[in-house]
């Protein structure tokens, strides 16, 4: 019996856009029940739409705060990785049960780590990330600088190109 419910839950958004479809291809308006308070088929469609449409904005705003683990330079809105769909898909059913979005991170760092987070917290286990590319920017300066101040004292360049005849 449960599942009986369950199936005509499921059928009567199906059969109200299969309604509305109906009516946009005949090019009628969508008539109404002879209460004139009863809404329409379109303005139920839309209202049933409605939440699904601002979930998916949520989870599109959530996961472009996410990275994709497979990809590394991707969020999880930007990836088409499986494993980017899978976790869109875990992210959207934890939303739609009611997980703030803190939660849902916070769930997605217990399995993945704070790299899963596009803008992972500063702490001592992240330093080096979000330190890294100062560190090779530096190391590269400290590598350039004194080369440059010593071709400009020689006045000539280092690769020994001075002695080939153009």
């Amino acid at each position: 019996m449960a599942e009986l419910q369950a199936i005509a839950a499921l059928a009567r958004p199906a059969r109200l856009a299969g309604l509305l479809l109906a009516a946009l291809l005949a090019g009628q308006p969508t008539a109404r029940a002879a209460d004139s308070t009863a809404p329409d088929a379109g303005t139920a469609v839309a209202e049933a739409a409605a939440p699904d449409r601002a979930l998916d904005d949520h989870v599109r705003r959530l996961a472009e705060e996410l990275r994709c683990v497979v990809c590394q330079n991707q969020t999880l809105a930007e990836s088409h990785a499986q494993l980017a769909l899978d976790l869109k898909a875990e992210v959207r059913a934890q939303l739609a049960r009611g997980a703030s979005d803190d939660e849902v991170k916070d769930f997605l760092v217990s399995r993945y780590g704070d790299f899963v987070l596009y803008r992972p917290p500063v702490r001592p286990a992240t330093w080096l990330l979000w330190g890294g590319p100062l560190l090779i920017v530096g190391a590269g300066l400290a590598l350039l600088v004194p080369r440059l101040r010593r071709q400009a004292r020689e006045g000539q360049p280092d690769d020994g190109e001075a002695g080939e005849i153009a």
